[in-house]
């Protein structure tokens, strides 16, 4: 690992960082990239996604003042942060994120790859496994969770090729519910196994690279409260209402800062899955 200071010449790639995991994730990586360093952020709100990259240049010393609100700010020593507004969900918002990576990639000063897949939907979990009955729904959830993560890695991973003294790290956002299962959220355990398997082959085919999946833990986030409020399976929904009475769900960014106190050790085996109970 590189110790404590600052990642030079770092392309980070955050999707799904306009809230929740994301955003606390975004926030913290912003000051650890050094000199040369560029952020992406994508995410379906355009609005939220402008709110967070302009906290995070005005974070970063200077820069923060040239009022380009469209993508990239170059201050002296200032974070060059973008933000692509896209639904990853869809081909055009697929197409439109794939674009705005390989632009950025482009850069061969870069010397070091994160990418996090982050961006995730818990589905509709009023629904079981016998209401699962239509197609399209199911098509548009794996499209969205399983689909795109790896569309938009390759696409990432093709840009920046295996450049000499240059490291890639891919992490993928997971959960325990990769390994098991929950009543009412088959296509959410479904779709994060899925994931979890993409990456360890992604581990297996290409041994230069990083790869890490990541269970945050329950944090307490708008798709907990989904989990609290619509969660078909009573015993769950009461599980999870005890949780939070209990102030057992995780302030994302208590999780995201393990997440980064994991990468900067840079010891888990390519391919792991870690939870956050684990480190």
């Amino acid at each position: 690992g590189s110790g404590s200071g600052r990642w030079a010449a770092t392309a980070c790639v955050v999707t799904g960082a306009s809230r929740g995991f994301g955003r606390s994730l975004a926030r913290l990586l912003a000051p650890r990239l050094g000199p040369g360093s560029a952020l992406l952020l994508l995410a379906r709100s355009a609005e939220a996604l402008a709110e967070l990259a302009a906290e995070l240049r005005a974070g970063s010393d200077t820069g923060s003042d040239t009022g380009s609100d469209t993508g990239s700010d170059t201050g002296s020593s200032g974070l060059r942060v973008q933000c692509v507004a896209a639904d990853l969900g869809c081909e055009e918002g697929l197409r439109r994120a794939g674009a705005a990576v390989r632009e950025l990639l482009q850069d061969a000063s870069f010397r070091r790859l994160l990418l996090v897949n982050n961006a995730g939907s818990l589905g509709d979990v009023s629904k079981s496994f016998l209401d699962l009955t239509e197609l399209e729904e199911i098509n548009t959830y794996f499209s969205f969770n399983v689909s795109s993560a790896l569309c938009l890695t390759s696409t990432a991973l093709r840009a920046f090729g295996a450049r000499p003294g240059c490291s890639r790290t891919v992490v993928n956002i997971s959960s325990l519910c990769a390994l098991e299962p929950f009543q009412s959220w088959a296509l959410y355990c479904a779709g994060k196994a899925a994931r979890d398997m993409l990456f360890r082959v992604l581990a297996l085919e290409e041994p230069g690279l990083r790869v890490l999946s990541y269970a945050p833990g329950p944090l307490d986030t708008d798709m907990q409260l989904l989990a609290r409020t619509k969660t078909a399976d009573p015993g769950m929904r009461q599980q999870f209402q005890r949780m939070q009475e209990q102030g057992q769900l995780l302030d994302s960014s208590v999780s995201a800062q393990k997440l980064l106190r994991v990468l900067q050790e840079d010891t888990f085996p390519s391919g792991a899955h870690l939870d956050f109970y684990d480190v």
